[in-house]
């Protein structure tokens, strides 16, 4: 189902909609994003569009998830160029609901998921995780039945998504997608425009780093220890590369296992002046 988008602010508006369409036997999916939409985010609604009838994107900034000291209003917003973005990707149906359409009262009620949330960015970002899936839950409570998704360069966050649905129970097929890159292999993010030119020019360090850390991986490595030494030591040729960590760690549950077995993932945070970046890539020990 394709055509021009509709635009919802409200719950009701939106639950309406959809009920509508489920009725007449279409499947949804759904984008989740937060604005200041660029190419990730649009593989997303692409991979949405080819699998499901409706097309449903959400904008909305949500602040549970920010810790005080972080950049909840300087993050950027663009709602213009993000619908324009959404009906050339074909978007049915845009949700940007108000912070006090979607918390008209004070939050008294916060969801957590256990040992997925509680390390890496947990560990940087300690209340972070409990905005992600208080809000991402509402949002699901308000969508539907759907396939939702997510883009692997958040993996930690795809991890933590993907539990609560299954604890909860919820009828959301979790989807996770691939990470886009620049040509120079930065992963697209909405805070790459804090970047000055100078730490644009060093942040493909990341995927620099990642990719040496796979290599030792694939050429036998097992002891994470010297797997994320390796990659610390690339990070550690720009100058301007703050490292928060570097992880070698199990795919599926994000612990450190010795040695290294089966699927692992591979976790890098650094920051940039004040800019902090995520990125991550995938391999498997004896491949």
């Amino acid at each position: 189902m394709t055509g021009e988008i509709v635009v919802h602010s409200t719950i009701e508006g939106i639950r309406h909609r959809l009920a509508d369409d489920r009725a007449r036997g279409s499947s949804v999916g759904f984008v989740p994003t937060m604005g200041f939409l660029h190419a990730g985010h649009r593989s997303l609604m692409a991979r949405a569009r080819s699998e499901n009838d409706v097309v449903v994107t959400s904008i909305f900034v949500n602040p549970l998830q920010f810790a005080p000291v972080e950049d909840l209003a300087d993050y950027p917003r663009d709602l213009k160029r993000d619908t324009r973005l959404c009906v050339e990707a074909g978007v049915d149906v845009l949700f940007v609901p108000s912070v006090e359409e979607m918390y008209p009262d004070p939050v008294a009620t916060s969801v957590t998921v256990a040992e997925l949330s509680e390390v890496l960015e947990g560990t940087s970002r300690p209340t972070h995780f409990a905005g992600v899936a208080t809000v991402v839950a509402k949002l699901f409570s308000i969508i539907g039945p759907c396939s939702a998704y997510f883009g692997e360069k958040d993996y930690q966050q795809l991890l933590v998504i993907r539990r609560l649905a299954a604890d909860l129970s919820m009828p959301i097929r979790v989807v996770g997608c691939e990470i886009v890159r620049e040509a120079d292999g930065l992963a697209m993010s909405s805070r790459n425009i804090y970047l000055s030119a100078d730490d644009r020019a060093d942040a493909p360090v990341l995927r620099r780093a990642l990719d040496a850390g796979v290599a030792s991986v694939e050429a036998g490595g097992s002891d994470p220890t010297e797997v994320e030494a390796v990659m610390a030591g690339v990070i550690a040729e720009s100058e301007r590369a703050v490292i928060d960590y570097v992880a070698a760690v199990s795919a599926t549950t994000l612990t450190t296992e010795r040695p290294l077995a089966g699927d692992v993932r591979l976790l890098v945070a650094v920051r940039f002046d004040s800019t902090r970046l995520i990125d991550n890539a995938g391999c498997r020990v004896g491949a």
